[in-house]
């Protein structure tokens, strides 16, 4: 069986756009084009690839689901080919996309724009930030090859390499009694209300870190934005838990916030570079990672002080 790469293209965009007008559009090409390639693609695999609705447009069947991440990388694979082909030894050299969480961002990724695009040749990166889990389904689903991630709700398939480790701490009011300590104690804060990041898992993973010191979280507020959970410490409404820690110790509105370790035994969380088990890196890609691994490792581990393995496999 030979596979057609254009088949290949007219299924890949009909189920990204869900219609068969829009994918035409895309290709400068007929609606009826798009049609019988994806037909015929379907009459090469053996399988229906897509349900057509007359008025709801196009859903991918059980084998459409299963064919579109390798059709992606199939064909993200076939264009570095021709960049190979027409560029000898700058292959390398291009667009790529990350994805990144949402708090880690604005720490690695204006390094890592500002960084890759003075490599030569050139990577201009862009990125995506969300969720852990809305990040590890692009991966499977083969919308980008690599995200920076936390290690914490890894899914099956999902391979990590570790950057660096961070610690989780506390940020109070900057007139709080408890800003006066070295540290606090998570039995500290059981009378104090908390102001809590959710952006998934961060929710659980900062209320299990407080049940686990036997305090029950009393949540005043919830916020999916970083500086917003910031600002409202900084308004004296309570005390959260994080990870990053910006350089300034103030809130959007200018007022002070303290940044406290943990005096409880709390485990590093890791930082990972990951990436789909089943799908091989392009040369680009493995340039991106191994740009990460040497610099993300090197800056932000001087941060953290700490000596951790730097490989780990989650299946």
């Amino acid at each position: 069986m030979s596979l057609s790469l254009r088949k290949l293209q007219y299924f890949t965009l009909a189920a990204e756009s869900g219609q068969m007008t829009a994918a035409a559009a895309a290709l400068h090409v007929s609606q009826s084009s798009i049609s019988i390639g994806i037909s015929e693609l379907e009459r090469d695999v053996g399988s229906q690839l897509l349900v057509r609705h007359k008025s709801k447009g196009l859903t991918l069947t059980a084998a459409g689901r299963e064919l579109l991440p390798h059709a992606r990388a199939l064909l993200a694979r076939a264009d570095e080919l021709v960049v190979a082909a027409r560029h000898f030894g700058e292959s390398i050299g291009g667009d790529f996309t990350v994805g990144c969480f949402t708090t880690i961002a604005p720490f690695v990724l204006p390094e890592l724009v500002t960084q890759l695009a003075t490599t030569t040749p050139p990577i201009h990166l862009h990125f995506r930030e969300g969720s852990q889990d809305e990040l590890q389904e692009d991966l499977l689903t083969g919308r980008f090859e690599l995200a920076i991630l936390y290690e914490t709700g890894i899914f099956p398939g999902v391979r990590c390499t570790q950057l660096y480790a961070t610690r989780p701490h506390v940020i109070v009011p900057g007139d709080h009694p408890l800003a006066q300590q070295h540290s606090i104690a998570l039995a500290d804060l059981a009378d104090e209300t908390m102001i809590a990041l959710d952006v998934d898992p961060s929710l659980a993973y900062f209320t299990g870190l407080l049940r686990a010191a036997g305090v029950e979280p009393r949540i005043r507020h919830v916020t999916r934005e970083f500086e917003m959970v910031r600002s409202l410490v900084g308004r004296g409404l309570g005390y959260s838990l994080l990870i990053q820690k910006p350089q300034v110790d103030y809130s959007y509105e200018g007022r002070p916030v303290a940044a406290m370790p943990i005096s409880d035994p709390v485990d590093p969380l890791p930082v990972v570079l990951a990436r789909a088990e089943e799908v091989q890196l392009t040369r680009r890609a493995q340039a991106v990672a191994s740009y990460c691994e040497e610099v993300l490792s090197r800056t932000h581990r001087l941060g953290v002080g700490l000596e951790m393995p730097r490989e780990s496999d989650s299946k």
